[in-house]
């Protein structure tokens, strides 16, 4: 079976492409990067010639094998064999740039967000996964439970042809970048989550409903006026901003 197939990865066919990308991305020569799944070594080319130190993780053997051969000589490069989703990062603070497998998108960026270390991460994934990270065109509980500490960015879409194998999905290159300061102070971190999974826990009723045992209606109604949103409004409903502002008085009543 080809590696391709069995990792459900799309690997980019052209060298000029992924230097743009890798110069767009804006990472130099103080950067420490990861790339996750590699393939045949198209972007750990680009990424050698840009970056401080690249560090491929590979999980296929047989193309680990070859990565080393190929990359022998580049003292910037080191391949690793080994599954990302186990791997643990000892540098205290570095960036990801990866065409990762579709297959693994959750898993993956589930990880990068909980790595505090993660400075930047550059990802080649689906369109369709990038709208629920960046909460476009409506937020979605994953959007809304990772902006406090997270920004995410479509940067581009790629055209089918720029792969092999040909994906039958939209692709794009998604940016998620660690926040300097959180929106969300620490001490309040597990009651975010806890506020925002109780808002989105049944997604097609309206969010005061899920929040009347938080908020009484006279307060709704003032959150409503004051943060501009319908007192009818779904969860998805609500930017951002609107969320956090909701959060924000709800911590002046608790």
């Amino acid at each position: 079976m080809r590696q391709s197939i069995l990792y459900n990865q799309n690997f980019f066919k052209d060298p000029r492409l992924v230097e743009s990308i890798v110069r767009q991305a804006g990472i130099g020569p103080n950067d420490v990067v990861y790339e996750i799944g590699p393939g045949m070594g198209i972007i750990t080319r680009e990424l050698a010639k840009t970056v401080g130190k690249v560090t491929a993780i590979e999980i296929d053997p047989q193309l680990c094998r070859r990565l080393r051969v190929d990359f022998i000589e580049n003292t910037k490069v080191k391949i690793i064999n080994a599954d990302w989703l186990g791997y643990r990062v000892p540098e205290k603070n570095y960036k990801v740039f990866s065409n990762i497998p579709f297959n693994l998108t959750a898993e993956i960026v589930r990880k990068l967000l909980a790595d505090r270390k993660l400075t930047e991460a550059y990802l080649v994934v689906q369109k369709e996964a990038a709208e629920k990270f960046t909460g476009t065109p409506k937020e979605t509980q994953f959007s809304v439970l990772n902006k406090p500490w997270f920004e995410f960015e479509g940067l581009r879409q790629f055209k089918k042809s720029d792969f092999e194998p040909r994906p039958s999905v939209d692709t794009v290159l998604l940016k998620i970048s660690q926040r300097s300061e959180p929106l969300v102070p620490e001490a309040a971190r597990s009651d975010y989550i806890w506020f925002v999974q109780l808002g989105f826990n049944r997604w097609r009723a309206n969010l005061g409903k899920n929040l009347k045992e938080i908020f009484t209606y006279n307060q709704w109604r003032r959150l409503a006026h004051d943060l501009k949103f319908s007192v009818r409004a779904l969860p998805t409903d609500l930017s951002f901003d609107q969320w956090l502002g909701i959060f924000k008085f709800y911590k002046t009543i608790k």
